[in-house]
């Protein structure tokens, strides 16, 4: 017979109980979601982040560089997909990419085909660092992710899906999600 482990407590269990010692005629669950998911966020993010470092790559950079390396070969999207699929206003993105123009990781081009159109792809060196830091971050987040069972993070995606459709995260084609 398995003993069972006593139940460890994160800061939002005090929080909660907080909430519930001072305001019993209160439902504080939903603070015990919401305040888990923000700080699970803010706790993968600077994961995440300290991981690039090591490659000398910030988030936002790896999130352009990614973006390009899965729209599929040739690797080249115009500023509105990019800016789209990257999920960032068009103005950061020119900075953005300003700055991977400098360090040699991707090009800007006029299109051929519609003149004020402009077009961003991975240069050779671009591509090759994005291959290798897709599977660094993919490592990384096995590494964060470790305390789940494969069944318990379909599960908790499959949750987390459902909260975001219902804030109205909606992907008008499947191949973007």
């Amino acid at each position: 017979m398995t003993e069972q482990q006593p139940q460890q407590h994160d800061g939002v269990d005090r929080i909660t109980a907080q909430w519930r010692a001072v305001r019993p005629d209160l439902d504080a669950s939903p603070m015990a979601v919401i305040g888990r998911i923000s700080r699970a966020s803010r706790l993968l993010e600077r994961g995440i982040k300290d991981n690039l470092a090591v490659h000398g790559i910030e988030p936002w950079e790896f999130d352009v560089l990614a973006t390009l390396l899965r729209s599929g070969p040739p690797h080249v999207l115009n500023a509105g997909e990019l800016s789209s699929a990257a999920m960032v206003s068009s103005a950061a993105l020119t900075n953005r990419i300003d700055r991977l123009v400098e360090k040699g990781l991707v090009d800007r081009a006029v299109d051929p085909a519609h003149r004020r159109r402009v077009l961003i792809s991975l240069t050779g060196a671009g591509e090759e660092l994005a291959n290798r830091l897709v599977e660094h971050h993919l490592v990384g987040e096995e590494r964060q992710l470790a305390g789940l069972t494969a069944a318990e993070r379909e599960q908790l995606a499959g949750l987390l899906r459902r909260v975001l459709l219902a804030l109205g995260d909606h992907v008008e084609d499947s191949a973007e999600g």
